[in-house]
């Protein structure tokens, strides 16, 4: 990936006995030349802000979308209450420690029709708010489908960013993914970055470790990226603060213990079965894969990678079997099982909370993690979205999507219960972008903007 270009806040260099500050130099590349440090040793220090020009300095906002799939049991998922006193249901329980950070919409749907089953509009426009293109891809409708016509949100902030140089970031964007399967079609893919032009989460820890930090021929043989950049990391140390030095030494660590996580053991050399066994692995690691995965992510917040992410869990229509829950049916089989079946609900219920608690933990790291500005900590200036693309499995319906929202730095008010009366989630896609200052007034399908963005100020 190029390295992108930083803003010329003036021709001159810095003169020899000052520190020079990424914003006097033409690009990255530049700037690392006068450091006397290769280019890669970029990744580990983009972020610290003895090395920023302070009058550059602008409020870091962050999205992170989070989905899972098939919908959810509603009386165990949504609150009863309206306003800011109200109680969580056994679903959304791992988020009581967040819960003034909490933003809860009922009533927010998928007004999207035209090709494709439910299923596929769910995934489809979800983020794009646009019908899909037609298609071949048949799901259980009778009018088969394509791609979706228009970008997603994510992509739309994104390019918002990038477009201003103070805040521009190395990707922009990153889009993660666990037990994603590798077909490609609308049931597996939520990013557009255009009209029929889907964008392929990374659900490989090695790929989006090879992405982040550097390049490696050989995924079986994991060597450290740091051993290349440890020289040009002691002339670093030497050119910023105290502080900066403690972040980059965490940062060092951090990619450190992951790689150890990563490197292959002797339990990797047996035979591999031939009977399903890429499913198989697939499946049953998506807890350990689900952490690594996590962490990365974190770990691209704290470098200032990017300030909108996504993370997929499998797929609309995701069949994963929860073995570590002691549920052996996948988990859309029972989606469609009918509300009399208790067994079936309380399953669903378990899969739904075990959901909850990732994001919990992600939330959590974000708070234990302070901003290097000072201002607060990682989850005060990050919002997470968690979503589905079904109301509810057995119905397959579009009404009453699951959209919780947890942190800040958007300016909603949080620590709220709303709910709507059968609302356009266009609305609420159109409140994301104002929350970064991204003043449109359509996104996706106009003839659902028309009341402008959802009033959550």
């Amino acid at each position: 990936t190029p390295l992108a270009y930083l803003p010329i806040k003036t021709l001159e260099k810095s003169s020899s006995h000052q520190t020079p500050t990424m914003s006097n130099y033409y690009s990255r590349r530049e700037f690392a030349k006068s450091l006397g440090i290769s280019a890669g040793a970029l990744p580990f220090l983009l972020n610290l802000g003895s090395l920023a020009n302070a009058a550059t300095e602008t409020l870091k906002q962050r999205l992170i979308i989070v989905f899972s799939p098939n919908g959810v049991i509603p009386p165990n998922f949504w609150p009863d209450e309206e306003g800011d006193q109200f109680n969580l249901k056994r679903i959304m329980a791992p988020l009581e420690p967040f819960k003034s950070k909490l933003l809860t919409l009922h009533g927010v749907s998928d007004k999207i029709r035209g090709d494709g089953d439910n299923h596929m509009r769910g995934m489809g426009c979800l983020l794009t708010g646009i019908e899909l293109y037609p298609g071949n891809i048949q799901g259980g409708s009778d009018t088969p489908a394509g791609w979706a016509s228009g970008i997603s949100i994510d992509q739309e902030i994104k390019n918002y960013l990038q477009s201003k140089p103070e805040t521009q970031t190395r990707f922009g964007s990153l889009e993660f993914g666990v037990g994603v399967p590798s077909r490609a079609d609308t049931w597996t893919r939520m990013v557009y970055s255009g009209p029929n032009r889907p964008v392929s989460p990374i659900d490989d820890p090695h790929a989006m470790l090879n992405k982040l930090y550097g390049q490696r021929k050989d995924q079986e043989s994991v060597r450290s990226i740091l051993d290349d950049v440890q020289a040009d990391l002691a002339k670093l140390r030497s050119k910023v603060s105290q502080e900066d030095r403690r972040l980059l030494d965490e940062h060092e660590a951090l990619v450190r213990e992951f790689e150890k996580q990563l490197a292959p053991s002797d339990a990797d050399n047996h035979v591999v079965p031939t009977l399903d066994a890429k499913l198989e692995d697939s499946n049953d690691n998506i807890p350990t894969l689900t952490r690594q995965q996590m962490d990365l992510m974190l770990h691209a917040i704290q470098a200032d990678f990017a300030r909108i992410f996504t993370f997929q869990f499998t797929n609309s229509v995701g069949q994963a079997k929860m073995r570590w829950l002691g549920i052996e049916e996948d988990h859309h089989g029972l989606s469609h099982e009918p509300d009399s079946n208790e067994q079936a609900v309380e399953k669903l219920t378990k899969i739904n909370i075990w959901y909850c608690e990732q994001i919990a933990y992600l939330a959590q790291k974000l708070s234990d993690t302070p901003e290097p500005n000072g201002n607060g900590s990682m989850l005060d200036n990050t919002t997470i979205l968690w979503t589905n693309e079904l109301g509810k499995g057995n119905s397959h319906t579009l009404e009453n999507i699951p959209f919780v929202l947890i942190g800040g730095g958007l300016g909603f008010r949080m620590g709220r219960s709303l709910k709507f009366k059968s609302t356009p989630h266009n609305r609420l896609l159109l409140s994301l972008a104002h929350g970064f200052g991204h003043q449109i007034t359509r996104f996706g399908n106009e003839n659902y903007c028309g009341d402008g963005p959802l009033s959550l100020t």
